[in-house]
């Protein structure tokens, strides 16, 4: 077996007290295990190898959840932290062909200008894998990256061979699109033909007993952060992403800044959970003036915030309201500060209550927005003050929950049960 040398690692994350010292040779036997698994490397991205790991995890029924917390803990340190920094790639093989300049500077363009026009860092980072996985696929099929036809065959190779889902295939479509639309500027308007296609579908929604069962088998932190969710009607990332200043409790108003499409927004502050919000950023806020004592209070700021407001970083108002429970080193500037609770952390909660409540649905965090907005609706509220609260840009995409509304209210007497009365 191939010897693999982990001290520098571990010197790593000792020097930069990014893990406590009794926590640090469990995350040495968890990033060991990752490196030794026999994935297909050379044709999976870093995403993909996560899930990878991730997926043997889940099949290993010895390991309690905490453990596979850790576990993917540990492997994001090494591969989003540790191996950027030291130059390496995450994913152990080139992005693409390296005796072609123009892959490297068409990706690094692509970079700036998603930076340039304020796309998310998640847009960013799922855009930015798509065109890796792109660029393999030319390569291993001997292919001419920038032919159109070799965009058709990736499209094809993936709903074909991969079996991916149409919003997946889409996903790779858009990412594709605007490397070559407005990165390099070559028009790719034929392909559109190819772009799958999905039909409409019903969202998941809970009735209310069935919210009220789940989030009573929800506790502490990540509970009160699902009862909020759903109260709100906010997107996992919303949630995890609050500040204090967000919440308005004088007017019992809750700010989303930045949601998705960057637009802001107000929505509803639960009357029912102000006094646990408060009494939680009590406890925040003590942690908060450790990290100062520590020299490690600043909060990230977007934009230039922090160059125009040098002090804002480190005061109580910009802080999150869910911070992570361990510091961190943020991959772009190198600093150590503490984040914000991860979605996953929130996501795993909420698989955990469903669970325990044994309810026979699939239950995501979105399901409770889901269930949120059918639930205004089924109490008479004007569908444009849904949309509003949603935030959603057309009241079209609001309307799907009409369809929900008809389907859990009044409903036509199966024949059957005219029979039988």
């Amino acid at each position: 077996m191939q010897t693999i040398d982990l001290q520098p690692f571990e010197d790593y994350i000792r020097g930069r007290n990014l893990v406590d010292e009794k926590y640090l040779s469990f995350y040495m036997n968890w990033v060991m295990r990752f490196l030794r698994s026999e994935f297909d490397r050379e044709h999976l991205v870093e995403s993909d190898l996560l899930q990878c790991f991730s997926d043997q995890l889940a099949r290993d029924s010895a390991l309690q959840d905490w453990q596979r917390r850790q576990a993917m803990k540990a492997v994001e340190l090494y591969l989003n932290v540790y191996l950027p920094e030291q130059g390496e790639r995450a994913q152990g093989s080139e992005v693409g062909d390296q005796s072609d300049p123009s892959v490297e500077e068409a990706l690094n363009r692509m970079k700036e200008l998603l930076k340039l026009r304020h796309y998310a860092s998640r847009t960013l980072q799922t855009y930015t894998e798509w065109v890796q996985r792109y660029f393999k696929y030319a390569k291993i099929q001997e292919l001419d990256w920038r032919e159109s036809d070799t965009v058709r065959s990736f499209l094809s190779h993936l709903a074909i061979q991969q079996k991916v889902a149409s919003s997946t295939q889409n996903q790779a479509f858009n990412a594709v699109l605007f490397l070559f639309r407005e990165t390099l500027k070559t028009d790719l308007s034929e392909l559109n033909a190819v772009r799958a296609k999905r039909g409409p579908k019903l969202p998941v929604v809970l009735t209310p007993e069935e919210v009220q069962k789940v989030l009573s088998c929800a506790e502490g932190t990540t509970g009160l952060m699902l009862r909020l969710t759903y109260g709100a009607g906010l997107r996992v990332s919303e949630t995890v992403r609050l500040r204090v200043q967000d919440l308005d409790f004088g007017n019992e108003t809750l700010l989303v800044r930045s949601g998705k499409g960057d637009k802001d927004r107000a929505t509803i502050l639960p009357a029912s959970l102000v006094e646990d919000l408060k009494a939680h950023l009590q406890k925040v806020r003590c942690l908060h003036e450790e990290d100062l004592k520590k020299g490690v209070g600043a909060v990230w700021l977007p934009g230039a915030l922090a160059r125009k407001y040098p002090n804002a970083p480190s005061e109580w108002k910009w802080q999150y309201a869910f911070p992570a429970r361990n510091l961190s080193v943020d991959p772009d500037s190198g600093v150590t500060r503490r984040h914000h609770m991860s979605e996953k952390a929130l996501q795993d909660a909420l698989r955990k209550a469903a669970t325990i409540a044994d309810l026979p649905k699939r239950v995501t965090v979105h399901t409770l927005r889901h269930s949120f907005a059918t639930h205004l609706l089924m109490q008479g509220v004007n569908i444009r003050e849904v949309q509003e609260l949603l935030g959603h840009k057309n009241v079209e995409t609001t309307m799907i929950y009409t369809h929900v509304v008809r389907t859990l209210g009044s409903r036509p007497k199966s024949p059957l049960d005219a029979l039988a009365g």
